[in-house]
């Protein structure tokens, strides 16, 4: 009977050592797309675009945004690698 006791004091006792207050961090993340007073465009100017081609051999465009001072921020892929590159609107690469 004694066994029988210690036993289940035992397992009560371990019971209640796994019965803390469990805290669980979940981190909620948003994407906000911020692009610094750039908006989005469909299309650059044709003076960027041969300055691109002649500063990176075999550059693609992928998206292009433009400020208020009429600076672009074009996201381009040379070589399989993606990277930003800023120009004024005649194509003269500026650097950020």
């Amino acid at each position: 009977m004694k066994k029988l006791i210690l036993s289940a004091a035992i397992v009560l006792g371990t019971l209640s050592m796994q019965a803390e207050n469990v805290v669980v961090n979940s981190a909620a993340f948003q994407s906000v797309n911020v692009q610094d007073d750039y908006k989005e465009v469909d299309a650059v100017p044709a003076a960027i675009k041969t300055a691109l081609d002649n500063e990176y051999p075999g550059v693609k465009l992928e998206k292009a945004w433009v400020n208020d001072k009429k600076e672009y921020k074009i996201e381009v892929t040379v070589r399989g690698e993606k990277s930003i590159v800023y120009t004024d609107a005649s194509g003269k690469i500026i650097k950020k």
